[in-house]
């Protein structure tokens, strides 16, 4: 929206490389939603991140998506198989998953 700030960022992490951990800190902020792509790469990066400097966090689950991998032994695995696994990495342990209605709800 129109004087919204935006962010941008190099890296994983939207708190590496860029002032939003000041920003969120002069706001008073204590809670983070995070929606974005990918889950397992820069959404799990940031989660991660938030978490370990204290916010309470949420990740919208429906609101967050990655793609299809294949692994270093030549295993495949489906976009929704990473999608599922990285929000369980970081289920009660970073951050709380929650979907869109419940994030919504918290408002």
């Amino acid at each position: 929206m129109p004087g919204e700030p935006v962010i941008y960022k190099n890296v994983n992490s939207s708190f590496i490389g860029t002032d939003l951990e000041q920003r969120l800190r002069a706001m008073s902020a204590t809670t983070l939603v995070i929606a974005g792509i990918t889950t397992d790469h820069c959404v799990s990066t940031t989660t991660r991140m938030a978490g370990n400097f204290g916010f309470a966090t949420y990740i919208v689950s429906d609101a967050t998506a990655t793609f299809e991998r294949c692994g270093p032994d030549g295993k495949y695995f489906s976009a929704e198989q990473m999608h599922e696994t990285a929000l369980a990495s970081l289920h009660r342990e970073f951050a709380t998953v929650i979907d869109t209605v419940s994030a919504l709800a918290k408002l």
